[in-house]
């Protein structure tokens, strides 16, 4: 340990020690010639195969928080490593931890917790965004501080990992118990975005009920069970989403997370609306009654222009809107004031694929106008015809599969497009290629997720064989005319491309035969060389990159049916 007093490295002088871990500990240090406080955290060298773990780790935290910033994250300024010690200088956090304000003050105000989740889910959000997503894994109080501004600071990163999409599930099982997403202690696939928002739903349920989840009864009730008055809540729905055992069924990231966490109260003031606008509604009968009197058939006329008139300008300012925020705001009124009306969802989602890109906070304002349910029962989306339900529908689960970002795309537009399968409005074009993206991105929510996903079937009715049978039978023919969309097409062909290179190991092992994959590639690099000229920009990008894919994935296949004895390993690793 260092003592109080003692210099490191000739300008860091230890005043105090201010926490301590299992092997770790933290001390407050002074900058004299600048005047400047930070913390220091130490582990000592002492041989033991634990503290070389907790040193690798810590090694690990500094390279990752090296190349973050954030204002609810700690700076690192500088690394000292001698014969007896690793240290890591950071900024010095004033303040104290949400656990140990818990401890001495018990659960928190809702609406204060409210805002540091917002807070926390913003950092989060940041984490998952870089380009080699950062997921945190160990959201909890004792890993949160609590500054004197009223602001928080996530600490401690000896948990967090790298997001690899080839990865089905998790090497190491970590996090606190309690706190921690089924999926960080194995057999529930690897760790994701939804892991944290798991812990940070677990961490807001400790605030706000003072229970902690790691203690008895170990099970996260609903909020009402402890506080009635916050039974129906939008704070106790929130949190019993984001704790939801299976990841699919919580929010799928940070910015749904937040625009949840932004409307918080909305859910709370259903019932005083509803009522309010019961009684707008009789008053408004008697008025149009007295009217009618005088002549209903020129106001009702006069009121169908205006709304017409108003619904067209929502429409032409959102597509004006200079930020999302702004654009989503107007559509959203377009929506509510007439959800029978297409116009408004096919403007919005025209407004989103200009890019040809679908972000996390694009899906959050289209999930939020298609879904609100305007105070009715039905959503908005339900209130269209089947036709228009069916259209709008099909063109959501096509961007989702093939625009966004998420590392869930497919199954997400899997799961759109399982909600049109009994069409009997779409072409018969639509429903094909509707019916095969279905099959395909479920896949992924099968061979590609489960503990078991490297047995040579794969499950009874989920194989790598029926996965390249349907791959085969999609991208046969002419693509392009198939889709009705050269990026579509373009994105099919290097699908297929990109599940050879990474799956060809697992293909053999499920009897697709070497000329069957060579085969294919000679077809998928004829229909990617037709698109590489074409006039749609995107396409042609997205055919070049599946160009120079083909010979890797060439020299994979002569890889896999060339090694040794006629085996191979699961080290080729699953798509995503």
């Amino acid at each position: 340990m260092l003592e109080i007093g003692s210099v490191v490295d000739g300008k860091y002088k230890i005043l105090s020690e201010v926490g301590h871990g299992g092997m770790s500990v933290v001390y407050l240090a002074i900058n004299e010639r600048a005047n400047k406080t930070w913390a220091i955290k130490e582990v000592r060298r002492d041989g033991a195969v634990d503290s070389n773990v907790v040193i690798n780790g810590l090694v690990a935290e500094t390279n990752m928080l090296k190349r973050l910033n954030h204002p609810h994250l700690p700076s690192i300024v500088d690394v000292i490593e001698t014969q007896e010690s690793f240290m890591i200088v950071m900024d010095y956090i004033e303040g104290k931890s949400l656990e140990s304000l818990l401890r001495h003050e018990g659960a928190q105000d809702p609406n204060l917790v409210i805002e540091w989740a917002k807070q926390l889910c913003d950092v989060l959000g940041y984490l998952h965004s870089r380009e080699r997503p950062i997921i945190y894994r160990d959201m909890k109080p004792a890993n949160v501080m609590l500054k004197p501004d009223g602001s928080v600071v996530l600490i401690d990163f000896g948990t967090a990992r790298e997001f690899k999409n080839a990865n089905v599930e998790d090497t190491t099982c970590l996090g606190t118990r309690g706190y921690a997403a089924p999926e960080q202690f194995g057999g529930h696939g690897q760790t994701d975005a939804r892991t944290d928002i798991y812990c940070l739903g677990a961490t807001i349920y400790h605030l706000i009920t003072g229970q902690s989840p790691c203690e008895p009864p170990y099970e996260i009730k609903p909020l009402g069970y402890w506080i009635p008055q916050l039974s129906g809540s939008g704070i106790e729905k929130i949190v019993a989403k984001c704790t939801q055992q299976d990841p699919r069924q919580r929010y799928q990231n940070c910015g749904e997370l937040m625009y949840a966490l932004e409307h918080v109260h909305d859910e709370d003031d259903v019932a005083r609306k509803r009522r309010s606008r019961i009684w707008t509604g009789f008053i408004a009968c008697i008025v149009v009654a007295l009217l009618g009197i005088v002549g209903m058939v020129g106001f009702t006329l006069a009121g169908s222009s205006a709304t017409s008139n108003t619904y067209e300008k929502y429409i032409d300012d959102a597509k004006l809107a200079n930020t999302l925020t702004d654009a989503t705001e107007n559509f959203r009124k377009a929506i509510e004031l007439d959800p029978s009306n297409v116009d408004g969802y096919k403007a919005l989602l025209d407004y989103v694929s200009n890019d040809y890109t679908l972000t996390a906070e694009e899906s959050t304002a289209i999930i939020s106008c298609f879904n609100n349910t305007s105070g009715g029962t039905k959503t908005n989306l339900n209130h269209l015809s089947k036709a228009d339900y069916a259209d709008v529908v099909y063109t959501l689960a096509s961007y989702y599969y093939f625009y966004y970002e998420g590392s869930d795309a497919r199954a997400r537009g899997a799961e759109w497009f399982g909600k049109i399968l009994d069409s009997t409005t779409l072409t018969d074009q639509q429903m094909t290629l509707a019916n095969a993206l279905y099959n395909i991105g479920s896949y992924y929510e099968t061979l590609f997720t489960n503990a078991d996903v490297f047995s040579v079937d794969g499950g009874e009715d989920a194989t790598f064989r029926t996965f390249w049978d349907d791959l085969v039978e999609l991208t046969d023919g002419d693509l392009n005319a198939k889709t009705g969309s050269a990026n579509y097409a373009a994105s099919l062909y290097r699908e297929f491309v990109t599940q050879i290179f990474t799956n060809a190991s697992y293909f053999k092992d499920n009897g697709v035969t070497e000329s069957e994959m060579t085969e294919q590639l000679d077809k998928l690099e004829a229909g990617l060389t037709d698109l590489s000229s074409s006039t749609s920009t995107a396409a042609a990008s997205i055919a070049n990159e599946g160009i120079e894919l083909i010979a890797k994935a060439r020299q994979q296949v002569a890889t896999v049916y060339t090694v040794v004895g006629g085996s191979t390993t699961a080290s080729d690793g699953a798509g995503s």
